[in-house]
């Protein structure tokens, strides 16, 4: 699979149904899979995190979660197909394989999760989500043993970026379970607790302005996106 590299931090050239495809063929098999959906933001904390850069290089599949680094890949040279959100991955999965693949859903703050749950049964009522729970935990133990419990084929975890995942990267070779995809907080838009920002937003790659907007208090965490230019531009 061809990728592309942004500041020593690579992600998978494919499309939405591409990588949906190749979630396929991953429930097929018996070895664990972790997805990863690096950003700008994270691939800046890369440049000084090498263990979540090492994780994130070694996942089996990376996609690429930011507009931005489809324009930058195309200035590059390098042009990525398109931008694969990690919530429309989950969203995708969920609706191709959600009937036949039973599905634990871990993260957010209590409640969120049996929320988003509920939301997703409701519009997919033949959804197998054999478990959730919240990422509040403090022992380890008692997650993986509710997960182990469950017995799930597809483990989606939104514990925030870089705890999620090297937490999965420490525990998923330990759980008997095909795939492993880290969400962010796609549980908090899911359960309805936050909104998405909107359609048109997205496709002008414009829905960080967005999110700034409604939520000020991220701006320190927007600083990212001039960061991520000057470190892809700088390897040029």
């Amino acid at each position: 699979m061809e990728t592309v590299s942004f500041a020593g931090v690579k992600v998978d050239n494919l499309s939405l149904l591409e990588a949906i495809q190749r979630v396929g063929k991953y429930l097929q098999e018996s070895r664990p899979h972790l997805i990863v959906t690096p950003n700008p933001e994270i691939i800046v904390t890369a440049q000084k995190d090498h263990e979540l850069r090492e994780i994130i290089n070694n996942a089996d599949l990376r996609v690429p979660d930011g507009i931005s680094m489809v324009v930058v890949s195309r200035i590059l040279g390098r042009p990525l197909k398109e931008r694969v959100s990690g919530i429309d991955l989950m969203l995708k999965i969920i609706e191709k394989y959600g009937d036949k693949f039973k599905i634990f859903l871990l993260g957010s703050a209590p409640g969120i999760a049996d929320e988003a749950a509920d939301k997703l049964v409701q519009k997919y009522p033949a959804l197998k989500i054999v478990g959730t729970m919240h990422g509040f935990f403090g022992d380890d133990l008692e997650a993986l043993q509710k997960i182990e419990n469950c017995q799930p084929d597809i483990l989606f975890v939104g514990l925030g970026a870089g705890r999620q995942e090297k937490w999965l990267n420490h525990h998923l070779k330990n759980l008997n379970l095909p795939v492993a995809m880290v969400i962010g907080g796609s549980l908090d838009v899911i359960s309805d607790r936050k909104k998405r920002a909107p359609f048109w937003t997205q496709k002008m790659g414009v829905e960080w302005l967005y999110r700034l907007f409604t939520e000020p208090q991220r701006w320190k965490r927007q600083l990212a996106l001039p960061k991520f230019l000057w470190l892809t531009f700088r390897q040029r």
